[in-house]
């Protein structure tokens, strides 16, 4: 279907009218940051409606997608990785090497997953399949990547003057941040873990709500729910591990002395909006 096509299609009309509710709740939200002085409106302005473009310019880029070979999917799957450790660098700003990182590390993690599901069968090769699974896939190893490398920039700058204390008695440097890079592994995966736990009795994702609605076995489409938090956990958690790895390598000199982790202004506000 081409994209004109796609446009001309009385559910994208109707989509539109959704949209437009939805984005009245969340205007209400805004109204409220704005009566209690709260300072959000911009930022949640802003990534709202940064999400909404970016989500309707991929729905149509998937819609053109389907008429072209396979093979141009994993172009596209590269193209998202690329954009996710960039994104991801706003969060360690200040790390050395700290886009590297990123960028490797969701590689990695997401391609590690990807690959291996792909070989087994419960991604289907095709454009259908692999661009939105992958997607996810790849979006959970950005954000648990995120979380790592804020953290450990923070334990980082908190105790430097412990660490470099520690140095100076002959320490190995991968030994004196290893706490530090649990801690961050540990702290990136909480969300995870956390939707694991209440998977099925707080917490019912869209995929399987999708499948059941779209006529699926509710038993087939809990397990195919469950593959799926199962790919996003070990992305995540390859990826974070991976991220803590080399950022502890790159995080000091030849001569073993740590380095800045300077960060300016813009990345630490906007890290702190976040974190609240």
């Amino acid at each position: 279907m081409s994209l004109i096509e796609q446009l001309r299609d009385p559910v994208v009309l109707r989509g539109l009218a959704q949209v437009g509710v939805a984005s009245a709740l969340a205007a209400l939200v805004l109204g409220v940051s704005y009566l209690r002085n709260l300072d959000l409106e911009s930022e949640l302005g802003r990534a709202f409606v940064r999400g909404f473009v970016q989500v309707v310019a991929m729905g149509a880029f998937i819609g053109v997608l389907f008429a072209v070979p396979f093979v141009w999917s994993g172009v596209v799957v590269l193209a998202m990785i690329a954009i996710a450790a960039w994104i991801s660098k706003d969060r360690g700003e200040g790390v050395p090497g700290v886009f590297r990182v990123s960028l490797v590390s969701i590689l990695f993690g997401a391609g590690v997953v990807i690959t291996t599901m792909l070989a087994a069968g419960a991604i289907e090769p095709t454009v259908r399949n692999l661009i939105p699974v992958g997607g996810m896939i790849i979006a959970n190893a950005m954000k648990t990547n995120s979380l790592a490398l804020d953290r450990f920039r923070g334990e980082i700058q908190s105790n430097r003057e412990e660490i470099e204390a520690v140095l100076s008695l002959g320490v190995p440097p991968g030994k004196v941040v290893s706490d530090y890079a649990t801690t961050s592994v540990r702290a990136s995966l909480i969300p995870m873990v956390d939707s694991l736990k209440s998977l099925g009795l707080v917490y019912i994702p869209g995929m399987m709500s999708g499948m059941i609605l779209a006529g699926a076995n509710p038993i087939y489409a809990a397990e195919y729910q469950f593959v799926i938090m199962a790919m996003l956990f070990a992305a995540g958690g390859l990826t974070s591990m991976t991220s803590t790895l080399l950022v502890g390598q790159y995080a000091f000199t030849e001569a073993e002395q740590l380095k800045p982790f300077e960060a300016t202004d813009a990345g630490e506000d906007e890290t702190g909006a976040s974190g609240g």
